[in-house]
Parts: structure tokens; sequence; C-alpha cells
């Protein structure tokens, strides 16, 4: 393929190269200035809807996914942090 002076030199005049449709909708999400519309955790953000005792626990797991870097946690992640709690087993 032949480039032309001018395109090699950056005068090109020709109109931007052709992107495929599915390139031109790319969104870097990982930018800083950008708020990311939802967030996407193993459980919702949202905790009005529970009792106080499922917002303590919901609150802790989260606070332990901060802490430890995760976005999700396993069965004995998340055992650990109710009986951190203070919850056990009679």
């Amino acid at each position: 393929m032949q480039t032309s002076p001018n395109a090699a030199a950056g005068n090109s005049t020709d109109p931007a190269p052709l992107v495929p449709a599915n390139l031109k909708r790319f969104v870097d999400r990982r930018s800083a200035d950008e708020t990311p519309v939802r967030d996407r955790r193993q459980f919702g953000s949202s905790h009005q809807n529970l009792s106080e005792d499922a917002r303590e626990l919901a609150l802790a797991i989260d606070g332990y996914k901060a802490r430890h870097r995760r976005r999700y946690i396993t069965f004995e992640e998340m055992l650990s942090v109710i009986q951190q709690l203070g919850y056990s087993r009679d």
C-alpha cells in the first residue's frame, strides 16, 4: 500500500480514515473525569430497604471488600465478616 507524501508529512487533505461502527462507540472507562453511571457490585449498593441487622451486615461486607480491594467475596470471606460482627452458631 502506498502513502502519499502529504499523508506521510501529516498534511493530508483526505477526510478522517474510516472507522468501523463498533469502534466509534468506545468509551474509556478508566478515565478519572467520568463518574460511573452504575456501581457494579456483588450486592446492590442501596441498603435503604433492609432491616437494621441486614444493613449492618451489608455495610460490613462493603467495608471488607473496600479494604481488600475485592469486587466479589467468597462464602468463607462472608462467614469471616459475619463472625467478626459477633454472630456465632450455637
